[in-house]
């Protein structure tokens, strides 16, 4: 590295051209028709079985027996159904393919890290460390290609080359030799490697149909373009393929991140029989999954908590919190999820063990403490969480609008930390539907948390009523409620109403209400409702 900005700084002294990088040689594997091996495997095929996957109607690929029979890809399956009678058929499973693959990925990036998946069925790798590792580029690629066929990809073919299209390219041509599985581009030479190939591997048919219609139909002829004609022609896309066609591939190989294993399981054998010992025992395990989050560098905002017991029933609850969960908070929430399915003498069955995924993750740097501290909102957060850890997961609510007629119905109380029932936007679904016989708005400003009853009176001293036809039986002059200023009456200023509610009037236990409005003296405003002849105040404004 030292002796490479040497000669570019002296280059650049003398005022010539910069010297070009040396090229990071790349190794790619290449298994043959996966598509239909990983399918014909999940199928219980044998392998000499004519066997193709199809997709839209079409042949996606198909083995080497049914190519024999001229089963080619891209025929409608009736026609390829002609053509080789004893054709086994598959729907093409993207997700079984990659599924299938993975043991080989597994087990070529125990071998070497930095792996990238191009797709299932085809590995890439720089070359320089396998090859120093294992005495050479052949070495190297003959060995990650053993590795490969060990764990269920026969066939595989490895190429090397100076980029990756080029690597590919020469996995897939045809061996110099009988057997031979590597083939090997010397350095430089990947556009003389390039030149003599169909347009076709470029995987664009379009271009390829509009470059033979003008006597171009290899890639050598295409990479003599000069760059501006294929960009003005063609365009971006173009210009990318007719840099892979001259050996100028601008790609290197992206090693696939793999994610960490955040999942925790502790099992308990013997199984145990009571929610404190199994918060007990689990401590450690939540210690576990703080130290991966925090080893990779994030918090859990949403976990799953599964508790499997003996009867091999699962009790299985997703939890949200406000900030991000800590290991007391996961403790604390196994704690509650086993208070909800038990009897007061016990659990209904002793647990044998208990597993926690994190469902929601955020980067640690969005959740660290400001420069001066985190202000007021953390101390209601730690201080909410504390009391909720005494008194129990339902102990700390926090009140949601909902949807409903009625205001008790109206008002939601969701556990803090927790998300309302199928989330914000479902509650706010709820709430924007018509809901036929609710007030308008704005609502009363305290809503009363038990109704209070009241007396409503006219002006000759009778109980205001309302009749069947929902007409007041008197206008109310004075209205009295129990507890509420020594218990004499107040004037009525001004009133409003009644409006009526009926609640699911087909039904035996169907509600008649009706509302009522009323304005004091001193300016507050009474929400009545009227139930079974008895009227109670539901909710006051000032």
């Amino acid at each position: 590295m030292i002796a490479q900005g040497r000669v570019r700084a002296d280059a650049i002294a003398r005022g010539g051209a910069l010297p070009e990088p040396p090229p990071t040689r790349t190794i790619v594997l290449w298994c043959p028709d996966w598509p239909v091996i990983a399918a014909a495997r999940a199928a219980g095929c044998p392998p000499e079985q004519p066997f193709a996957v199809v997709a839209k109607g079409l042949v996606f690929a198909s083995s080497a027996s049914a190519r024999q029979q001229g089963v080619a890809r891209g025929i409608r399956i009736r026609e390829a159904q002609a053509r080789c009678p004893g054709l086994v058929v598959q729907p093409y499973d993207d997700a079984l393919d990659h599924r299938a693959f993975e043991p080989v990925i597994r087990a070529v990036e125990a071998a070497v890290p930095g792996v990238e998946v191009v797709r299932p069925g085809t590995l890439a790798l720089r070359s320089r460390g396998p090859a120093r590792y294992y005495g050479g580029e052949r070495a190297a690629a003959a060995t990650l290609a053993g590795i490969a066929a060990d764990h269920g990809a026969p066939m595989v073919r490895a190429g090397v080359a100076d980029t990756p299209f080029a690597a590919e390219q020469a996995a897939r041509a045809r061996p110099v030799r009988p057997g031979e599985r590597v083939r090997i581009v010397p350095v430089a030479a990947s556009a003389e490697f390039l030149a003599g190939l169909p347009l076709g591997v470029l995987g664009d048919p379009d271009l390829a149909t509009v470059l033979d219609r003008l006597g171009i139909t290899t890639l050598g002829a295409f990479a003599r373009l000069s760059d501006e004609q294929v960009r003005d022609r063609f365009g971006v896309p173009g210009a990318f393929l007719h840099r892979l066609a001259a050996g100028r591939d601008p790609r290197e190989v992206a090693a696939r991140d793999i994610p960490p294993e955040l999942r925790v399981e502790a099992s308990f054998e013997p199984p145990l029989d009571r929610a404190d010992q199994v918060a007990f025992a689990f401590r450690r395990s939540a210690d576990d999954f703080a130290a991966r989050l925090r080893a990779a560098g994030l918090v859990a905002t949403t976990i799953r908590v599964g508790i499997v017991d003996e009867r091999d029933i699962l009790l299985e609850r997703t939890w949200a919190h406000p900030r991000w969960f800590d290991a007391a908070d996961v403790v604390d929430r196994v704690r509650w999820q086993l208070a909800g399915g038990v009897d007061p003498t016990g659990l209904e069955a002793p647990v044998t063990s208990v597993v926690l995924d994190p469902v929601a993750v955020d980067d640690m740097a969005n959740h660290e403490r400001g420069l001066w501290g985190s202000g007021p909102d953390e101390r209601v957060h730690h201080g909410l969480a504390r009391i909720q850890g005494m008194v129990g997961h339902d102990g700390v609510v926090s009140p949601r609008v909902g949807g409903g007629r009625t205001l008790s119905e109206r008002i939601v109380l969701v556990p803090w930390g927790d998300a309302p029932p199928g989330g914000e936007r479902a509650l706010a679904t709820v709430r924007d539907r018509p809901w036929p016989g609710k007030l308008p708005g704005p609502p009363p400003a305290t809503v009363l948390e038990r109704p209070r009853p009241v007396d409503v009176v006219a002006a000759d001293g009778t109980g205001v009523d309302v009749d069947e036809r929902g007409v007041l039986s008197g206008a109310p002059e004075r209205f009295r409620a129990d507890g509420d200023r020594g218990g004499g009456f107040a004037v009525v200023t001004a009133w409003a109403g009644p409006w009526p509610l009926v609640v699911r009037w087909w039904e035996a236990g169907g509600r008649r209400l009706h509302r009522l409005q009323l304005v004091d003296a001193d300016g507050r405003a009474w929400y009545l409702v009227l139930a079974d002849h008895r009227w109670w105040a539901e909710a006051v404004a000032t």
